[in-house]
């Protein structure tokens, strides 16, 4: 994994995990120890289904620069749907208090996106590839085009 993608990666990582563990913590306190662990559960989750969709993004831009925007759009469409599709599944759940997971998994999924949006607006990463050939030999760029 490239420096860049790795940074991305902690920068949005490490501020969900910090929220997951806020949301424990409030969680066993108000809901007791299945909100602890719904709350647990929502943000293992979110980091896997949000790294494995960052993962598969940066796979894409290197293989498929072409697709990249598009396929940026249908990842976050389709991890939304399947954290839907997970809410759903465990909403009748004893194993934990789905509500707590339901709201930590929303909570940690928002941090997560504004997170990594920071992360890839901070990046200082090259759109451009400069031409080292296009310079003439004494270290100055050579005209090209018409000069008045």
């Amino acid at each position: 994994m490239p420096s860049n993608d790795a940074r991305t990666l902690l920068q949005a990582a490490v501020p969900t995990v910090v929220a997951g563990a806020v949301a424990a913590v409030v969680s066993g306190v108000v809901a007791g120890g299945k909100g602890a662990i719904g709350a647990v559960v929502a943000t293992v989750v979110v980091i896997l289904f949000m790294g494995l969709g960052l993962y598969v993004l940066q796979r894409t831009a290197k293989s498929l620069p072409h697709l990249f925007q598009a396929m940026g759009l249908m990842l976050y469409a389709a991890q939304i749907l399947l954290l839907f599709i997970f809410m759903a599944a465990f909403k009748n759940t004893t194993l934990f208090n789905p509500r707590v997971f339901a709201f930590t998994l929303l909570g940690t999924t928002l941090v997560w996106i504004a997170m990594q949006t920071r992360a890839h607006m901070k990046a200082k990463i090259l759109y451009v590839e400069p031409d080292s050939d296009a310079s003439s030999k004494d270290g100055k760029s050579e005209k090209t085009g018409h000069s008045s």
